[in-house]
């Protein structure tokens, strides 16, 4: 007799949660959730204390958006999405609430940010090339680099749904060199973060 199809659903589960366990996949997540849960409250927390106690947040974005140009603050964006992400995206994400057609905008920035990984991407990998790192990367991190080429997804969708630099996850998923085809697909989630966080910030600011 075959086995039903609930107990051989169950059984795939528990395989694959031995798996996880064995090969360190949970303690990884936790290491992971707690490192990246301390920047998440705190850029909150700043947020609302820049609005409340500091300036408020609309008149500064309003400030911001009579200044200057729609090129220069999209191309600025750009910029940094593909060089290490160093400035906040939410700022820009309140940005285009201000501006005429808010879901046009945002969406224009969501794909100027996947685009931008992209480029940190393929920087990535060309930087292996340079032997210093490609040493560095396999002697000295062989460990940390086995870890994240078998997660890597989990990586990416990390970087791309978190407030985390994007443009660093996708940096050290092309110097892993990760499937690029699994690359575009997951880090498609960055997308998903524009969208909640474009429904959150709308209607704070």
């Amino acid at each position: 007799m075959s086995k039903p199809k609930g107990g051989e659903r169950k059984s795939r589960l528990q395989l694959l949660h031995q798996y996880y366990k064995y090969t360190g996949f949970y303690s990884f997540l936790g290491t992971s959730l707690k490192k990246a849960l301390p920047p998440i409250l705190l850029f909150i927390a700043a947020i609302f204390a820049i609005h409340y106690f500091v300036i408020d947040l609309n008149t500064l974005l309003i400030k911001m958006t009579d200044t200057f140009p729609t090129l220069w603050v999209l191309a600025v964006f750009f910029v940094s999405e593909t060089i290490l992400g160093l400035i906040p995206p939410e700022i820009f994400i309140a940005w285009s609430d201000k501006m005429p057609s808010p879901v046009i905008y945002l969406s224009l920035l969501a794909v100027l940010s996947y685009t931008g990984g992209i480029i940190s991407y393929f920087t990535g990998r060309a930087s292996t090339r340079i032997h210093a790192v490609h040493e560095y990367l396999e002697v000295k991190m062989a460990k940390h680099l086995k870890n994240a080429r078998k997660w890597g997804g989990f990586l990416i969708v990390v970087g791309a749904i978190l407030p985390l630099p994007f443009a660093i996850s996708s940096l050290a998923a092309g110097m892993i060199k990760y499937p690029f085809k699994n690359y575009l697909l997951f880090g498609l989630m960055r997308f998903v973060r524009f969208a909640v966080y474009g429904a959150a910030i709308f209607s704070l600011v």
